[in-house]
């Protein structure tokens, strides 16, 4: 358990749970709070820092609606991963992840060949009830759940196995068939988690998930993938450059 140095000034206007959360955020920031730390629980950061426990409480909430602490039933208050913020370009997250260091891991929990409903056909280029591929993913980082990934894909792009996409990201094994992706549409939105969401991904039912539905072309102008992923709103962001015209 770390011990950054903390103090608060009574005679600031700036209010007292707020000098401890920025004093808090700092370390974070800066790594002195690493990580997966545990931090001091409320009596003992209360009794340190001369403050009573709901201002402490106050200053702990704080942090977690900002997506830096975590509280976890059995283990106490923690330090979050870093957040992931990825560019927005025609790559994949297994990608993105792995440029970073970011120790990308996947679950494959669906493999199937099932009929393409409206929406996937449109988007395909199929027609309706055309068999296709559909693959489910749980993409983590760092240990932790990250992302939940569904991709629809026509029958004869690309061979997949179960093995092969817990070894490797989809766009990987799409490069080495020979498949050059070359523009995508996509489409960023939020929603609030399911349940079952909610379970796969380690947060609480209706808590804000960030989405992203996306249709990607080869060079030849042919649909290969229709994708509808959700992420963690608290561990993921997109970036992105504008340009005045």
């Amino acid at each position: 358990m770390q011990r950054p140095p903390l103090t608060v000034d009574r005679n600031s206007p700036v209010p007292l749970y707020f000098q401890l959360a920025e004093q808090l955020e700092a370390a974070i920031v800066a790594g002195t709070l690493a990580p997966g730390s545990r931090l001091e629980n409320e009596i003992e950061l209360a009794d340190r820092c001369g403050l009573s426990r709901p201002t402490v409480r106050q200053a702990i909430q704080h942090l977690v609606d900002k997506g830096l602490l975590v509280r976890k039933r059995g283990v106490g208050t923690q330090v979050v991963q870093a957040q992931v913020k990825r560019p927005i370009e025609l790559t994949s997250l297994y990608d993105d992840l792995a440029a970073a260091q970011r120790s990308p891991r996947t679950k494959v929990l669906e493999l199937a060949t099932v009929p393409a409903g409206d929406e996937v056909a449109k988007d395909l280029g199929v027609s309706l009830g055309t068999p296709v591929v559909r693959l489910r993913r749980l993409r983590l980082t760092d240990s932790e759940p990250l992302a939940l990934l569904t991709n629809h894909l026509p029958l004869d792009i690309v061979e997949l196995t179960a093995e092969r996409l817990e070894r490797h990201g989809l766009y990987e094994i799409l490069r080495a068939a020979g498949v050059n992706l070359r523009i995508a549409n996509q489409t960023i939105g939020a929603r609030a988690a399911t349940t079952a969401e909610a379970m796969l991904l380690d947060e609480r039912r209706g808590v804000p998930l960030l989405t992203m539905t996306r249709t990607a072309f080869d060079d030849k102008g042919r649909a290969i993938e229709y994708a509808t992923h959700v992420y963690r709103a608290s561990r993921y962001s997109f970036t992105l450059t504008l340009v005045e015209r």
